[in-house]
């Protein structure tokens, strides 16, 4: 199914490439002192070494901010065909999120940071993890008569940009309805493509 599923990936390292911290009890993303190619190194490696459980949690992190329509509409900048997805960029768009939102990227960065570095390479399987992708996006096709219309829009207007949010959001919930299993392989699948889209354009 030709859907552009690359949004979704570009969300979620983007979350990944955030680097929280916490200032003045309220949670920020500071890539002031990080370099952006150690992250990039390194960053494949932790995301396949983080349990199930932690990369979940970024995916749940993610859901939850595309059910707020003001948390929704910041992310959805990110897929504009001009957008600047630049390291700083990312950080402030994630800067700009509801409290909320900022401190479950940050609660579920640090515990894939953490997890990452102490654990094995957990079992994976990239092939399964596609065929979710695919039948997710199938799923929103049959529930969402827009959903292909969104995913495929190129355009900068405003009805594009809408178009795109909306059909991100319905993809973020067909995936939520799988078993975790596999929602987890196919976080893991959108967290590896996505690094490689990192950068400005």
């Amino acid at each position: 199914m030709s859907v552009r599923l690359r949004l979704v990936p570009l969300l979620l390292a983007g979350a990944l490439a955030a680097s929280p911290a916490l200032a003045q009890d309220e949670y920020v993303v500071d890539l002031s002192q990080i370099d952006p190619a150690a992250i990039l190194a390194s960053a494949g490696d932790v995301l396949m070494r983080a349990p199930d459980a932690a990369i979940d949690d970024l995916f749940q992190a993610t859901h939850a901010a595309s059910q707020s329509p003001r948390d929704a509409k910041i992310l959805c900048t990110l897929f504009d065909p001009h957008a600047d997805r630049g390291f700083e960029a990312l950080a402030a768009t994630a800067n700009r999120l509801g409290a909320d939102s900022r401190e479950r990227f940050a609660i579920a960065l640090a515990n894939i940071a953490a997890a990452g570095l102490q654990n094995p390479r957990q079992p994976y399987d990239a092939i399964a993890a596609k065929q979710t992708l695919k039948s997710a996006g199938v799923t929103a096709m049959l529930l969402h008569d827009d959903f292909l219309l969104g995913m495929t829009a190129e355009g900068n207007d405003a009805a594009a940009r809408d178009a795109r949010c909306r059909s991100f959001g319905w993809m973020l919930d067909a995936l939520q309805a799988v078993p975790a299993q596999q929602r987890v392989a196919a976080t893991r699948l959108m967290l590896n493509e996505g690094l490689a889209q990192l950068g400005p354009r």
